[in-house]
């Protein structure tokens, strides 16, 4: 666990940039629910770590930008009973989010036209829709 977290090719995060917290869990657990610290939440300073390049902060910070408080990345874990099956929940969780922030924008989609058929059957169908729609009427119109 005392490895980095390897987010892409270019970027680990190291271990010693995240923050882990422990307190008691209101998930499963039976009476150990009431003893045991197994909700784990996992923070890493996004907007302050040295470890990630210049170009990828700015796209992770602004897509994240909502979850952020102050430039810091707070996760949750609790669906485990174990501590330790959380702690790597929340780390998963963490790469796939941080991954998904930095990856690259879609290509930008060309605009088209639909085709004649294509304008030709939507005002079909909603010719039959109309008619239907009429069909169901009581009062005889």
């Amino acid at each position: 666990m005392d490895d980095g977290l390897r987010v892409t090719d270019r970027w680990v995060v190291p271990a010693a940039e995240l923050r882990e917290r422990f307190s008691r869990s209101s998930g499963p657990g039976g009476q150990g629910v009431n003893t045991a610290d197994s909700r784990v939440e996992l923070s890493f300073d996004l907007a302050g770590s040295p470890s990630i390049p210049e170009s990828l902060r700015t796209r992770a910070l602004d897509r994240l930008a909502g979850r952020l408080v102050d430039g810091v990345l707070t996760i949750a874990a609790s669906e485990h009973r174990a501590q330790l099956a959380n702690r790597e929940a929340a780390r998963d969780r963490l790469v796939s989010l941080l991954r998904e922030a930095v990856a690259p924008p879609p290509p930008p989609r060309r605009p088209t036209r639909p085709s004649r058929a294509a304008k030709e059957r939507r005002l079909a169908e909603k010719k039959r829709r109309g008619q239907r729609k009429r069909d169901r009427r009581v009062d005889g119109e």
